[in-house]
């Protein structure tokens, strides 16, 4: 049966002796069939949470002309503010505001590949408009940045691989992501009753793990199980909520699940929601061909064995149709480039005034797979006609 809540892990047992055993049995049974779980007691002292959650929501409510200084369009790293409903997830629409922060790099140099544009520093808002902003999200980024890469070794332990199996995938100075976000209710949005907004289409996290902090007790993150059917992950105080993402899922040949999952925007009346999700990064010259070659070696057999009969329990593969994209570089050799054309795709704006030509090709490549989905769609509506009138004719 597949799952029907996710589950909570307490990442203070895998920090005593004779309770990580424990913690690793309850992460392996996250990995292999939820591919979500919740965490808590990460090492974050509350204080830091409560002035993350603080400073994030009150960027929003800073003037618009403060925001549009640092719009995300006005550099080429994809880092800055977001104007509403201006990302596009699955083919449609987010209607979500939001700024992108990530862990600061210099500007690259002329020789670096065009990839290397993403490292790069911040845009913040001015200290004169959000004082100690910059701080406290640099803090939390901090952070999280050494939390997940922890984290990710006692996933590597709890597949049976050795702790530090995916380091060779981390830079010394590893860039991570952060966004800030809300999303508006359908009565800001402008929208009636009745009507399911898309916060963020459906779609699975890229790289290794991510860990979203749930910013206001709004319902609407929800998880797709193996029968395609969705499940809440409603905020519970105390916790992060981790995503495992399709990179993890090909590095362990299948052993751990990258999750479909969706926002839906808050119902009308019920204000906005707001999540300040972190995204661990990796290393952007990795290469596709050595990604392909799994180089954190050999999963055990037996690990491989217990996801097989995971699968066997729920009917066989998921019901789900979302785009595995991190093994199918299509015309990127390494995960930097492949990242890139991600980025021009969900946000055509920045891609027009910075990428042009990577945006045509990707418009072409769309244009393609609609006229081959049209043309497969009306040779099935053709057999499905001429079927039809091969039945024979019977009076009502």
């Amino acid at each position: 049966m597949s799952f029907t809540s996710v589950p909570i892990l307490d990442l203070a047992l895998a920090n005593d002796p004779k309770t990580k055993p424990q913690f690793l049995d309850e992460l392996r049974h996250a990995l292999m069939e939820v591919g979500f779980l919740y965490l808590k007691n990460v090492g974050i002292p509350d204080e830091l949470f409560q002035r993350v959650i603080k400073d994030g929501r009150a960027f929003f409510d800073i003037p618009v002309e403060e925001k549009l200084k640092i719009e995300m369009k006005r550099a080429k790293s994809f880092l800055g503010y977001s104007r509403l409903s201006a990302e596009i997830t699955a083919g449609a629409v987010d209607h979500r505001e939001q700024i992108d922060l990530s862990t600061e790099h210099p500007v690259p140099g002329p020789n670096d590949p065009l990839y290397y544009n993403l490292l790069a520093p911040n845009q913040w808002p001015s200290p004169s408009v959000l004082p100690g902003f910059r701080e406290t999200l640099t803090e939390y980024m901090n952070r999280m940045g050494a939390i997940s890469i922890d984290f990710t070794s006692l996933i590597a332990e709890a597949i049976g691989l050795p702790a530090d199996a995916f380091n060779k995938y981390f830079d010394p100075d590893q860039q991570h992501k952060l966004k800030i976000v809300k999303y508006p209710d359908l009565q800001e949005l402008g929208y009636g009753d009745g009507v399911q907004g898309q916060g963020v289409g459906p779609h699975k996290d890229s790289m290794l793990t991510s860990y979203l902090l749930q910013a206001s007790p709004h319902r609407g993150l929800q998880v797709q199980n193996m029968r395609g059917e969705w499940v809440d992950c409603p905020p519970v105080d105390g916790t992060l909520v981790v995503a495992i993402g399709q990179g993890l899922e090909a590095l362990t040949q299948g052993v751990c699940v990258s999750t479909t999952h969706r926002v839906l925007s808050p119902p009308a009346g019920q204000g906005a929601r707001f999540s300040i999700p972190f995204f661990q990064g990796v290393r952007g010259d990795a290469e596709f061909e050595d990604l392909e070659q799994v180089g954190v070696g050999a999963v055990p057999e037996e690990i491989k064995a217990q996801r097989r009969a995971v699968l066997e329990r729920n009917g066989g593969e998921r019901l789900d149709d979302v785009e595995f994209t991190f093994r199918t570089g299509g015309k990127a050799r390494t995960l930097g480039e492949a990242t890139l054309r991600n980025r021009v795709k969900s946000h055509p704006d920045v891609g027009e005034r910075w990428y042009p030509d990577i945006l045509a090709e990707i418009r072409e490549e769309q244009e393609k797979l609609r006229r081959e989905k049209e043309e497969a769609e009306a040779r099935a509506g053709s057999v499905t006609t001429a079927a039809i009138g091969a039945q024979p004719v019977t009076a009502h």
